[in-house]
């Protein structure tokens, strides 16, 4: 982990872009102190709504303890920072169960992300349409064309779902998924939903702390948009502010949102919800020790 900190501390203190002097300044209006606890609470709801979204998916297999839960959930956050789009949380979840659990525990992994990222995706068309309408970044022509790729990447999806690769099938995935209780299911949507909305509006808030002064439906659909294209890039976690920093960059300069501005929201977001998830993920990995029985 100490790999981790460095980069983090590098990133921090070598970014040109970062003025701290501005930063410090904007921290003294007016309202900055009602701003900061709403960024902070939205923080703590982020990685909470998660927990209990994994506490629910397990309780298919067996209890967990909201305490254990939260251990599992952030030592995963910690294992996954420097692998593409962080899949070492899913072997990371799967060490704490027993070696017959390793396929369900993945499986309800993947639930658990493909749930948020679905809602991701949802959101963020919605978000582009909307803030493709107001400012006519891309032709209708170019939106077109690429409506109907993906509407042939989905009848491509559902014409070969019974194709089996290795014992596995989409048609066998979606069986396995209609085994789940329906309630566990609603719960977990439930989550998601509300963990997207504490994220796109914890950037929200930030925007307001810095004093950014646009109307909420603008800024909601291109915080929906630059969260479902960065979330879309293959990269790695310790570098998703700098994905996600550039492509707001280019989103927010259109709207006329200075460039220091955007880096730091989008810095500011990497540390609340990467650095002091893998800061406190890191003592759980540290106290790791592989278990003979799954967890109670």
């Amino acid at each position: 982990m100490g790999g981790a900190f460095y980069f983090i501390y590098d990133r921090l203190a070598n970014n040109e872009q970062l003025d701290w002097k501005r930063f410090t300044d904007t921290l003294q209006g007016p309202q900055s102190a009602l701003l900061i606890f709403i960024i902070l609470l939205l923080t703590f709801l982020n990685r909470f709504l998660e927990i209990l979204k994994w506490q629910n998916l397990v309780s298919y297999l067996q209890p967990l303890s909201l305490g254990k839960a939260a251990g599992q959930v952030l030592a995963a956050v910690t294992a996954a920072i420097f692998t593409p789009n962080g899949i070492g949380e899913y072997a990371a979840k799967a060490l704490y169960y027993k070696k017959e659990q390793a396929r369900t525990i993945i499986f309800l992994n993947l639930i658990c992300n493909g749930v948020q990222l679905i809602i991701a995706v949802l959101a963020g068309v919605i978000g582009l349409s909307v803030f493709n309408m107001i400012y006519n970044v891309i032709p209708i022509r170019t939106l077109l064309i690429i409506g109907a790729a993906l509407a042939g990447i989905i009848v491509i999806v559902f014409s070969t779902r019974k194709i089996t690769i290795r014992g596995y099938s989409l048609q066998k995935l979606g069986e396995k998924i209609t085994e789940l209780p329906k309630v566990i299911h609603r719960k977990n949507n439930i989550l998601a939903l509300l963990r997207y909305l504490s994220i796109i509006h914890q950037h929200y808030f930030i925007f307001l702390l810095f004093g950014v002064d646009i109307p909420y439906p603008v800024m909601i659909s291109a915080i929906a948009g630059i969260y479902f294209l960065g979330s879309s890039l293959p990269t790695f976690q310790f570098l998703d502010f700098a994905v996600r920093g550039s492509v707001a960059v280019f989103f927010f300069g259109i709207i006329g949102v200075n460039e220091w501005i955007v880096v730091f929201a989008a810095t500011l977001q990497w540390l609340l919800n990467i650095v002091i998830p893998v800061s406190i993920g890191s003592y759980f990995v540290f106290r790791f020790k592989p278990l003979t029985n799954a967890p109670h």
